[in-house]
């Protein structure tokens, strides 16, 4: 299926591994022009490198934090011209509500708001211009029914839920679409990091709590990164033009709600 991303400019934040990796390994696939972000210059290089085997695609780099809108205006002022967003960040740390701090909760605002809302500023007056764009969130399956444990998650991804539906309401006529992708229990780091957490309070191990994780989808498995990179592909493309304002589960049936 050609996707109509030759040519096109992405950029893919939060790209150093994981479902960053995996999206820009995608979009560099279809032919577009990938920049990717992360705040490890090593890490990033690693990554870009890895890509470019893959892909035959020669990227940009972008070293940056993205929770703060200086480094946000610098990143895309090097970019130039951006015709996809994906906007991907770490995710915050696990916890109970009484057993975080006020600043664990204004860093995790930073990170997850606060990004989408100063990437998405910056990206938009060229998307309006040219009367075409697309902005891919990665969230969570958390936005559609919260994980325990990962209140701040819960909290913080569910605003950038609320920001993509406003803004595809607003800017529909502009050619720009707006929708987050949700995955579930995925095998990446930060998954691996979560079970580490989970295995030392409950005194499991780290494979006891992965397959926890597991066997709580109806497909009885974790996903692949790519799996979540092959829906960011088609969503930055032609053929969905008219898939605006959503919220897409990728999940394995993790998510057990009719909507």
């Amino acid at each position: 299926m050609e996707l109509g991303l030759k040519g096109k400019r992405a950029l893919v934040t939060g790209a150093s591994a994981g479902l960053g990796a995996a999206a820009a390994t995608a979009l560099a696939a279809e032919g577009a022009q990938v920049a990717i972000n992360g705040r490890d210059r090593n890490r990033l290089e690693q990554a870009a490198q890895k890509i470019h085997e893959t892909t035959g695609i020669q990227l940009t780099l972008h070293v940056g934090d993205v929770s703060r809108a200086e480094d946000v205006e610098r990143i895309t002022g090097e970019v130039g011209s951006i015709d996809i967003l994906v906007a991907n960040s770490g995710g915050p740390p696990p916890g109970q509500f009484l057993d975080l701090t006020a600043q664990q909760w204004n860093e995790a605002g930073d990170l997850l708001i606060g990004s989408a809302t100063h990437l998405t500023r910056a990206v938009m007056p060229g998307m309006i211009e040219k009367n075409w764009g697309r902005v891919i969130y990665i969230t969570s399956v958390a936005v559609l029914q919260p994980v325990d444990n990962l209140i701040l998650s819960n909290s913080y991804r569910a605003g950038v839920t609320g920001l993509c539906k406003t803004l595809s309401n607003n800017y529909a006529r502009h050619g720009i679409t707006f929708n987050c992708v949700c995955p579930g229990y995925t095998a990446t780091e930060r998954l691996l990091s979560l079970a580490d957490s989970i295995a030392a309070d409950s005194g499991k191990t780290q494979q006891e709590v992965m397959d926890q994780f597991a066997a709580a989808c109806p497909s009885a498995r974790l996903g692949d990164p790519d799996e979540l990179a092959a829906l960011i592909a088609f969503l930055a493309g032609d053929r969905a033009a008219y898939i605006t304002g959503t919220s897409i589960p990728v999940d394995g049936g993790l998510h057990r709600g009719l909507l």
